[in-house]
């Protein structure tokens, strides 16, 4: 497959856990130097993804602050243009706008909202979104999931389409998708400027082919690769097994796991299956071990530099335009950045 764009690099710093990461401004400031393109943030049920950025957007001036995810259901399509707006403007025109549903677990566990129709849902969300960027009008959707103005129980019958008092920086302010299922890849490429897989196999190219059929050409598909420089794979691979054993098993029912399920369209149905089984029987660590060496090696870039630089080609030759590396400290980076961009 030609290669479409020249491969770019961001830094992904996720979502916070117990307490913020150490140093992530002084990180973002040494991927600037160093000719990384962007940085991105992340939110579960914790950390905020806004914030994060808004913060290392006063320290950085040449980075792209991207969100990989905000969840929709956290907020209002109106509300999150709000943000994406004033934060566009304080970084002066840095700002790209990841978006997802997340999952059910999340969205009626932590947000308290339903998760039905999400494909319908994201559709009038983008829509709204846009609508506040452009200005051109006031903002109205007629549609189920976020009518406006508001006119259902409890209306006062007072509401009017607004348009923003503030005239947003740019009314094309990029707009990304994170996405798993082949209808929701499907509408990244028909509405957004670019999709944030969560996983992505450069040897497998076929698994979203037909999703990404009416892509554009400059379309930006941003994926997240761990790169563990070390002589010992298996000593990698098992570093990298626990997280993907608990989205794979865990992280979502046994009747319904959009993990799991694009585990299986990559090629590795059986062994998705078996993970899911050990983990629902309560047996974690048989289930992370079940995690196979080979679904990690094309997902990641591990090895010792020369192989990770003869498997990044792979990656340069996708359809993949920017690799999110993730580093724990300046020096971890510095030595990432020397083997993938040097």
């Amino acid at each position: 497959m030609p290669i479409s764009q020249p491969l770019r690099f961001g830094v992904m710093f996720g979502y916070w856990q117990a307490a913020p990461p150490d140093d992530f401004v002084g990180i973002a400031q040494e991927a600037e130097r160093m000719g990384f393109d962007s940085a991105w943030t992340a939110e579960a049920w914790g950390s905020d993804a806004f914030t994060p950025l808004a913060w290392i957007g006063a320290h950085t001036t040449k980075l792209k602050l991207g969100t990989s995810i905000v969840q929709i259901s956290a907020r209002t399509p109106t509300s999150t243009a709000m943000h994406a707006l004033t934060l566009d403007h304080l970084s002066k025109g840095r700002l790209l706008l990841g978006l997802g549903v997340s999952g059910p677990q999340v969205v009626e566990g932590w947000y308290g909202q339903p998760f039905s129709k999400p494909l319908s849902r994201t559709r009038e969300y983008i829509d709204i979104i846009r609508q506040v960027m452009r200005r051109e009008r006031p903002v109205r959707n007629d549609g189920p999931h976020y009518p406006l103005p508001y006119s259902g129980e409890g209306a006062w019958g007072m509401g009017k389409p607004l348009k923003p008092i503030t005239h947003p920086l740019r009314a094309d302010l990029p707009i990304y998708l994170g996405a798993e299922g082949p209808k929701n890849v499907a509408l990244a490429a028909e509405l957004c400027d670019g999709w944030i897989p969560l996983w992505y196999s450069p040897y497998r190219e076929e698994v979203y082919a037909d999703s990404l059929t009416h892509a554009p050409a400059d379309f930006d598909i941003v994926q997240g690769v761990t790169v563990a420089v070390t002589d010992d794979l298996a000593s990698a691979y098992d570093t990298l097994r626990p997280m993907l054993g608990f989205y794979i098993g865990g992280m979502g029912s046994k009747d319904r796991n959009f993990h799991k399920e694009l585990m299986g369209r990559m090629g590795f149905p059986e062994q998705a299956q078996k993970i899911q089984d050990l983990f629902m029987a309560g047996d974690r660590g048989a289930a992370i071990a079940a995690v196979p060496d080979e679904f990690i090696d094309e997902i990641a870039l591990v090895g010792p530099r020369e192989r990770i630089r003869d498997r990044l080609q792979a990656w340069r030759e996708s359809r993949v335009t920017t690799l999110l590396i993730h580093a724990p400290d300046r020096a971890k980076l510095r030595e990432i950045a020397e083997i993938v961009m040097g």
